[in-house]
């Protein structure tokens, strides 16, 4: 799985405290987009309200460097729980995939 300028691919990193996902141009090595819980600064929000709330933020941030269309890249992960919810709310965000 390759991402490129025009479709980035979308890679997850779940771990038991957050997730990150990263918009990534693999042709050139370019990080286009980078959101974790931090960038996201809301406190007191489940872990499921979180993966939500950073898949709307990466969906925003991309739409404003003219992205429509990402690879999606679930790390090895089931497509399950907060991968799941992560990439629906991208999806519901304007990006296609």
């Amino acid at each position: 799985m390759v991402g490129t300028l025009e479709r980035p691919r979308a890679s997850v990193f779940r771990s038991n405290r957050g997730i990150t996902v990263q918009l990534i141009d693999d042709e050139n090595g370019w990080t286009l987009v980078a959101v974790d819980a931090r960038k996201v600064k809301k406190k007191g929000l489940s872990k499921g309200e979180l993966a939500e709330a950073i898949g709307q933020q990466v969906a925003k941030e991309a739409i404003e460097k003219k992205i429509g269309k990402i690879v999606f890249d679930r790390g090895g992960y089931k497509y399950h729980g907060r991968v799941k919810i992560v990439a629906e709310a991208i999806r519901s965000g304007g990006l296609d995939f």
